[in-house]
């Protein structure tokens, strides 16, 4: 690693520091996650000097916050998953749907070309999202890249405002947390953990799954708790860490002085960012009337955002993680499965 480089790491992680603790400070929710995404955010739009942030970081962070939902996984949270699949089916189905048809209004209004909105609209995982743009003849990349990324930056900042405010003023009934897990906090179970959780992460990267960091400890996890081997919980710096960390990661996606057309395409974003996060609200009102759900844990397993992080706002509200996270996990299996395929053969439909 060159000298410019290590300097350049420790002036990003600096200031994403000076982020987390200001957010803190200030008392702003989740001020690990957001600090940090704020700083680097500024940082990498205003500064001469570019920020790095090495990928070995986030990796190893996504994998904590695999390893804390996987913690979150009993032979309970495991039946219910599956008798909650024609919940999760449907609503995803709807949510997709929803995206489809905001996808056509801000098209028309805009007049950029709807496969483009279309794409960038999809609440899939974002590095799956670009590669199949990328694969699609005729979809704008920069609009695809800017609209995905502003969604997720979107939900992580407005989101844990919406949790902490009065619409989801919870009493404390809930206790979900996996910190407060009743699980003994025996660390030389690592030794058969960590193991196994990069065992499955190189599997799931052999076997291209998505999102392998997340999909591989979490998998692991689960596995090893379902065979009785209660695995210790994470400490809360450590978490505070990862959320630092990812932070940093998604801050520095976006990148506004290399787009063009800077004003439209960012009031676009912002509003496909909106209403998309607008209908999940109204969305996971439906389902607490259908199911015994607390509205955040509703709202999270809805949320199009990434699944560590609503994982980590699950966390931060004591929401049930296992059910966000099997809504979430369902969610992106099916935008990885069905949807590249579905758009292709619409796309070519729409061509002729």
């Amino acid at each position: 690693m060159s000298s410019i480089n290590s300097k350049n790491i420790i002036l990003t992680l600096s200031f994403a520091v000076l982020g987390a603790l200001l957010f803190s400070f200030i008392g702003i929710p989740v001020p690990w996650l957001l600090g940090p995404l704020a700083a680097t955010l500024l940082f990498s739009s205003f500064s001469k000097v570019t920020p790095v942030f090495p990928a070995k970081f986030r990796d190893i962070s996504i994998m904590i916050i695999g390893y804390s939902m996987g913690l979150s996984f009993t032979k309970e949270s495991m039946i219910q998953m599956g008798t909650s699949l024609p919940y999760m089916l449907t609503f995803t189905v709807v949510l997709i749907l929803f995206c489809g048809f905001t996808a056509k209004i801000i098209s028309k209004i805009t007049g950029i070309d709807y496969p483009s909105i279309l794409v960038g609209s999809i609440p899939g995982g974002l590095s799956q999202i670009l590669v199949f743009a990328e694969e699609v003849k005729g979809i704008d990349l920069t609009v695809v890249t800017f609209l995905q990324v502003t969604r997720v930056i979107m939900i992580v900042v407005t989101v844990p405002f919406l949790l902490f405010g009065p619409f989801f003023h919870q009493n404390g009934a809930e206790n979900y947390s996996v910190l407060s897990s009743s699980a003994m906090d025996n660390y030389s179970l690592l030794l058969i953990y960590i193991p196994a959780a990069i065992l499955f992460t190189l599997l799931g990267k052999k076997i291209k799954s998505p999102t392998p960091y997340l999909l591989g400890p979490l998998a692991a996890t689960a596995l090893l708790g379902l065979t009785g081997l209660d695995g210790p919980s994470i400490p809360a710096i450590v978490l505070d860490l990862a959320q630092l960390s990812i932070g940093c990661y998604v801050g520095m996606l976006m990148k506004p002085k290399h787009l063009k057309n800077k004003r439209k395409i960012f009031i676009l974003a912002i509003i496909s960012s909106i209403v998309l996060i607008g209908g999940s609200l109204l969305m996971s009102i439906g389902l607490t009337q259908i199911l015994p759900l607390s509205a955040p844990t509703s709202f999270l397993s809805l949320a199009p955002g990434g699944m560590d992080q609503m994982a980590i706002m699950a966390h931060e509200v004591n929401a049930d993680l296992s059910t966000v996270t099997s809504y979430q996990l369902f969610r992106i299996f099916f935008i990885y499965f069905m949807i590249p395929p579905f758009l292709k053969w619409l796309f070519r439909r729409l061509s002729q």
